[in-house]
């Protein structure tokens, strides 16, 4: 007697698309991450200046908001 089992070969449905999902949420995840350091450690008025013009770059708002932060961990910003 002779016992055979199948096995599904087919992925199942939604596992495509919460793989896709996950994707897409885990780039937006360091997109944001990368856009946040660069604020933090290395802007210097450019990411405000489309909104705020030039005084975005003379007063410096980000810098300044993030000044002590920077010094906390260690970054150098003067």
């Amino acid at each position: 007697m002779s016992t055979q089992t199948q096995v599904a070969t087919r992925p199942l449905a939604g596992s495509a698309a919460k793989t896709g999902l996950a994707a897409a949420v885990t780039l937006g995840a360091v997109v944001l991450a990368l856009l946040t350091l660069y604020a933090v450690f290395l802007d210097q008025g450019q990411l405000l200046s489309p909104v705020m013009g030039k005084v975005a770059v003379v007063a410096n708002y980000l810098h300044e908001f993030a000044h002590d932060g920077r010094h906390l961990l260690g970054a150098p910003c003067h």
